[in-house]
C-alpha cells in the first residue's frame, strides 16, 4: 500500500469550510466542527449560528482578547463579528426548528450508509451521554454534514452498515468528511467523492464497515 498522511483535525475542518457556499447560515457542533470557524474563507460571507443564542459568531479569540461571557454552545470562547446578534435560547431553537439553518456540521460516533446518525451516547460506563441540541439540529437544519475521524482510536470503523449506538436522528446525514476521505450519502449508500493522496480505494474500504461506491461520473 502506498504511503499516505491522514488529515489533521484542523485540516479536516478546513476541508469542510472550503465547501460551505456564500451566504449560508451554519451551525457548528462540538468537537472538530468548532474548528471550522477558524478556517472559513476570508472572501466568503458565511453566517455562523450557535444554539445558545448567537448569530454572526466569529473565530476563536486571541488569548488577550478573550471575553469570558462570549461562548459557544460547547462553552468555548468565541468572538462576535460586526453585525452579530444575541438572543434568547428559545429564539435560537425556533430558528433551528423552523428550518432556517442551511447547514449543521456535527461530529459522530457512527454514521450508517442510509444516513442514520449516532453522536450522543455510546453506552460506555465511563461516558456520560450528552445530546445537547443535536437532536433538534439533526432534524431541523436543511443539511447535515458530519466531520469525524474515519475510525475510533481502537481502529473500529465509524462508517457502518447499521448504527449500533442510540440514534440521534434517522437518515439525516448528507455528507461525511473524515481524515481519509469525503463521502456522500446517496440512494445507493456511501459514495466516495475524494480520498487523501496515496490511499487506495481498497485500503479505504478495509477501514469501513459499509460498502463504499465509487463516485459516478
Amino acid at each position: 500500500m502506498s504511503e499516505f498522511t491522514p488529515l489533521s483535525r484542523l485540516a479536516m475542518a478546513a476541508r469542510v469550510a472550503h465547501d460551505i457556499p456564500e451566504g449560508w447560515v451554519c451551525n457548528l457542533g462540538i468537537g472538530i466542527p468548532t474548528l471550522v470557524a477558524d478556517c472559513l474563507p476570508k472572501d466568503r460571507e458565511i453566517i455562523l449560528h450557535s444554539e445558545n443564542g448567537i448569530l454572526g459568531m466569529g473565530p476563536s479569540p486571541a488569548p488577550e482578547d478573550i471575553d469570558p461571557w462570549v461562548i459557544n454552545a460547547g462553552k468555548q470562547n468565541v468572538t462576535l463579528l460586526e453585525g452579530a446578534s444575541l438572543f434568547h435560547h428559545a429564539d435560537s431553537f425556533a430558528m433551528i426548528r423552523g428550518g432556517h439553518i442551511d447547514l449543521c456540521i456535527l461530529g459522530a460516533f457512527e454514521v450508517a450508509e442510509n444516513g442514520d446518525l449516532a453522536n450522543w451516547a455510546t453506552s460506555a460506563e465511563d461516558a456520560a451521554p450528552a445530546v445537547g441540541g443535536a437532536m433538534d439540529l439533526a432534524v431541523g437544519a436543511k443539511r447535515i454534514w458530519v466531520v469525524t475521524e474515519h475510525t475510533t482510536k481502537d481502529g473500529a470503523p465509524k462508517l457502518v452498515s447499521h448504527c449500533s449506538y442510540p440514534l440521534t436522528a434517522p437518515g439525516v446525514v448528507d455528507r461525511i468528511y473524515t481524515n481519509l476521505a469525503v463521502i456522500d450519502v446517496t440512494s445507493r449508500g456511501f459514495e466516495v467523492a475524494e480520498i487523501v493522496p496515496g490511499l487506495s480505494f481498497e485500503a479505504l474500504q478495509a477501514q469501513t464497515d459499509a460498502v463504499l461506491h465509487r463516485k459516478e461520473s
